[in-house]
């Protein structure tokens, strides 16, 4: 008899245990699940996998609604949530934890399409299973050595003098509190989008319900860079848990990047979570300006099954579309008339989009 996975009442989930399991990530959270609950109208799914009559394992998702179809996202795009997954115990083999999930998503849960990027599966994985993957890059910087090291590591022209020139400036990294943060941050991502003739993907309700329910736990840092006089001219939001710190999103003004708070304001989140144990800052996506922290480059396979066809095509329109509205949306709106502009700012990467050649994108 093989793996089968369970679903679970949430008032009976071990949430403390969970959260102590090495591959645990804070979008797997308690929290963080009623973060996308209330931003997305989804039902929280955590399920447990079981060997016979032991648990072997958990898997965390959420289930939502599109075009009146039940779909199951682990995480889904467009929820500015990064790895989900499972939770093995150790020498579980995560192959065949994935090969029990069609049974459970299309039969217990009643859902018609499902999507998942857990941290640990293979494109070999996925292949053997038989699944539609796409690959998501992003940068991954080791913070196991000195500060000093890790600070060299990166780039001198393009970060190492930024962090100098901020600090020379007069420019003042600090905590921000929870109050007011919200609309300071969607504000100056305004700003950083309409530089590129584009708009943000989410609205500023999206930011309010993430502080409201991540902050308090302490698994969130607010970051906000001050000039001289005291006026805020940067942000950053920072998710962490156990051993790995994540980049949610950063936006300033535009009119006071000639400070170059954006690299100090990372470096700044880079020292914080590490003094606190942190291993690995996972930069949640591929832009090019982040490799100058000195970071490997990763891909990691984001992968989806439909128990039809027709509804893999479908959600592949449904992405192209929401690019192209998006797109069209930021033409309108911008001050560059369409035209992109050259980015100095850094607008985070759970939250960054989806172009219609990723989310048409098959894995060989």
């Amino acid at each position: 008899m093989g793996l089968r996975l369970e679903a679970l009442d949430l008032s009976a989930v071990p949430w403390q245990e969970l959260d102590a399991m090495a591959d645990r990530t804070v979008f797997q959270t308690r929290e963080w699940l009623r973060f996308v609950q209330a931003t997305q109208k989804a039902t929280p799914v955590v399920a447990a996998l079981r060997d016979g009559s032991e648990t072997v394992g958990y898997f965390t998702g959420l289930v939502v609604r599109k075009f009146g179809i039940k779909v199951l996202g682990s995480p889904f795009p467009g929820w500015t949530t990064s790895y989900m997954g499972f939770n093995l115990r150790q020498g579980i083999s995560r192959r065949e934890a994935m090969a029990a999930l069609p049974a459970f998503a299309f039969g217990q849960l009643g859902c018609m399409h499902f999507e998942i990027m857990d941290r640990r599966c293979t494109t070999e994985d996925y292949r053997a299973l038989g699944w539609e993957y796409r690959m998501i890059g992003t940068f991954e910087v080791d913070l196991t050595s000195d500060e000093k090291v890790i600070f060299h590591r990166m780039s001198q022209k393009s970060c190492r003098w930024s962090v100098g020139k901020a600090a020379k400036s007069g420019v003042v990294i600090s905590e921000a509190p929870s109050e007011g943060f919200a609309e300071d941050f969607h504000a100056m991502l305004e700003d950083v989008f309409a530089k590129q003739g584009l708009v943000p993907t989410y609205d500023l309700e999206r930011v309010r319900q993430l502080v409201r329910f991540l902050h308090p736990t302490g698994r969130l840092l607010l970051l906000r860079a001050r000039d001289p006089e005291g006026h805020s001219i940067a942000t950053g939001v920072f998710p962490s848990l156990n051993k790995t710190m994540t980049f949610w999103g950063g936006a300033s003004w535009r009119a006071y990047q000639k400070l170059q708070p954006n690299e100090a304001l990372i470096w700044h989140a880079m020292r914080y979570w590490k003094a606190r144990g942190v291993e690995v800052f996972d930069m949640c996506g591929g832009g090019e300006y982040k490799r100058k922290y000195g970071g490997r480059r990763i891909v990691i396979p984001w992968a989806r099954l439909s128990r039809f066809r027709i509804f893999s095509l479908a959600r592949r329109a449904a992405a192209k579309a929401f690019w192209y509205r998006w797109k069209l949306l930021g033409y309108l709106r911008s001050d560059t008339g369409g035209k992109p502009a050259a980015d100095n700012t850094s607008k985070g990467g759970c939250q960054e989009g989806e172009s219609p050649e990723k989310a048409a994108g098959q894995g060989q």
